[in-house]
């Protein structure tokens, strides 16, 4: 835990938007984890993309661009990955790809190392392809996108796992020869679309042949008579095993594989180890198809073929567990923890800079009183245009975030890139205009609004209006939904219309209506005593089934649950 604080801490001292020491990450915002920047967009439409990139970036060293394609059922973090908690699903705990390139990146410390995970809509590539409009181009098109957000030449490892094999493909079927940029194709049981009608052995091998330094890794295990709940688990004609022995077969034509074992799998190379082939006999015809991935070390498997870098083991145990990051969850309040009246005097007189560091800081290290811990659920319904109702439910925080303890607390207003911190590492994310105005409506202690005129941007003037609250507040208890006390930093449509703005939107009377109507006349960094964060939980249930706050939000039909903007394409700052 020391290890990825501390690396949080230094990422935000140094940085203010992805500057540490070297070169500029441009419109990346800092992460929580160990040092990272992150920049995350929807291309084409409909693919999610988060691209982490280290602290620094310098000019002077080769670039390596790693873009992984999730599989099928699995979001951007579940890919990711991260240490497992009470309410952490299973999918965080299987790949950790992370991790893996973390490790990868810590062996190279000449080369900036970038990974860049991508996520279709639908959460199924294959089932993407099939309903985008020219979807081969589409997958070019999303390389490129991400290639132009590292500022400097890179190449590029393609990668993916299960129907994550579908973009490679369709990135083969985009054209007749694949471009120089791409030094890697990583297969991880994921090369079920392979055919030879679409000259995809073709491709790939005349590629191979104009740079000695290019690879080919498939991963694959013998899944023809692996059974779930007795029934096969792949078809006659289907599974990686079969494709991959489509794939030699096609390859034998041209090359001589050298055959040779590699802990438990069964190795094929050719092209003096430009083309590899590791496949797994699997002779207790087990599931293997994410213990390749994560418990075998499958990626750094992939990373590291044609390379001197010592990693670890492959086929296990993992090679990655120090980098794993913590669950996404509010940490537990170190008993060191100062009171939050001790924390105002602390940061009074630091600069703007200085302070978002130390309210980062304690945030992440769990400062936070116990009944700002317990979230509240929000039921909300909407009618989509084919009529059809759906129920959502979201959980949000009952106050906003407020730094100490029960007895002494004093809430902190912060920048967005703050609250965007704090909020991936609990697992959140800043709500909407209309999302707001739900958790008034719902709200259980509604107070009167209290402006104040001078001094708006001092930390003493902070203090003030958190004591005028905290009057009015009274003797009433802690823990339910409080409203009129604060304007929301929202995530909002209109910050796509002037670059770097902040967006806010509230500070409800107590008839319901807002005193600050959405707005984003003031620069992000800006800070004011009237701005409150209130973090909303990441997952929501849409018809009682658990979905990805930004999945809904993007939704045509959806997203009328949570936003009254229309579909919300930039959530987040």
């Amino acid at each position: 835990m020391l290890r990825w604080l501390t690396a949080a801490i230094v990422a935000f001292v140094c940085s203010a938007q992805g500057v540490i020491a070297g070169e500029t990450w441009p419109g990346f915002r800092r992460s929580p984890w160990f040092e990272e920047c992150r920049r995350e967009a929807w291309l084409e439409g409909s693919v999610r993309a988060l691209m982490i990139a280290p602290p620094r970036f310098e000019a002077d060293r080769p670039t390596q661009l790693i873009i992984f394609a999730t599989p099928n059922g699995n979001t951007i973090e579940q890919t990711l990955g991260s240490a497992c908690a009470a309410e952490t699903d299973w999918r965080f705990d299987i790949q950790h790809i992370a991790a893996q390139v973390r490790l990868w990146r810590s062996l190279q410390p000449d080369v900036n190392v970038v990974l860049a995970c991508i996520e279709a809509e639908g959460l199924s590539w294959p089932g993407w392809r099939r309903t985008q409009t020219d979807a081969a181009a589409k997958t070019r098109r999303i390389v490129d996108a991400l290639r132009s957000w590292v500022p400097a030449p890179c190449t590029v490892v393609l990668a993916g796992h299960s129907g994550g094999g579908s973009f490679l493909f369709g990135f083969l079927d985009a054209g007749d020869t694949v471009p120089d940029a791409i030094d890697r194709f990583l297969f991880l049981d994921a090369n079920y679309s392979y055919d030879d009608n679409l000259k995809h052995g073709d491709k790939l091998l005349a590629w191979l042949r104009r740079d000695e330094r290019r690879h080919l890794i498939v991963i694959a295990y013998d899944d023809r008579d692996v059974t779930l709940n007795g029934k096969k688990v792949v078809s006659p004609t289907g599974g990686t095993f079969r494709a991959t022995e489509r794939m030699r077969t096609r390859f034998l034509q041209d090359v001589e594989f050298l055959p040779s074992t590699t802990g438990p799998f069964q190795t094929a190379k050719a092209l003096e180890g430009h083309i590899t082939i590791h496949v797994h006999p699997n002779p207790d015809n087990k599931i293997l198809h994410t213990a390749l991935v994560g418990e075998m070390n499958g990626l750094l498997e992939g990373l590291g073929v044609g390379r001197t870098v010592m990693w670890g083991t492959f086929g296990g145990p993992r090679a990655y567990v120090d980098f794993v990051q913590p669950a996404a969850e509010i940490p537990p309040r170190p008993a060191d923890a100062e009171g939050g009246a001790a924390f105002m005097r602390r940061v009074a007189h630091l600069s703007r800079m200085e302070r978002e560091t130390a309210i980062a800081e304690e945030f992440i290290r769990g400062n936070l009183p116990d009944f700002l811990r317990r979230w509240q659920p929000i039921e909300v319904k909407a009618v989509d245009d084919a009529g059809c109702e759906h129920v959502a439910r979201f959980e949000v925080l009952p106050d906003y975030l407020s730094v100490g303890s029960d007895a002494d607390f004093v809430r902190v207003p912060m920048t967005p890139q703050t609250a965007e911190q704090i909020a991936e590492r609990f697992g959140a994310a800043l709500p909407t205009k209309k999302m707001v105005d739900d958790i008034a409506r719902h709200a259980t202690v509604c107070l009167t609004p209290q402006p104040l005129t001078q001094d708006r941007e001092a930390v003493a003037t902070f203090l003030q209006h958190h004591l005028l609250i905290e009057e009015q507040f009274g003797d009433r208890p802690r823990g339910g939904l409080v409203a009129g006390i604060k304007k929301d930093v929202v995530v909002s449509n209109r910050l796509d219309e002037r670059p770097n703005r902040l967006a806010l939107y509230g500070w409800h009377q107590r008839d319901g209506s807002p005193i600050q109507p959405l707005t984003t006349v003031h620069v992000d960094w800006y800070v004011d005593y009237s701005h409150g964060v209130r973090l909303v939980k990441r997952t929501v249930t849409v018809d009682h089934q658990p979905r990805d706050i930004r999945h809904v939000l993007r939704d045509s039909q959806l997203y009328r649950l949570l936003s009254d903007e229309g579909p919300v394409l930039r959530g987040t700052y």
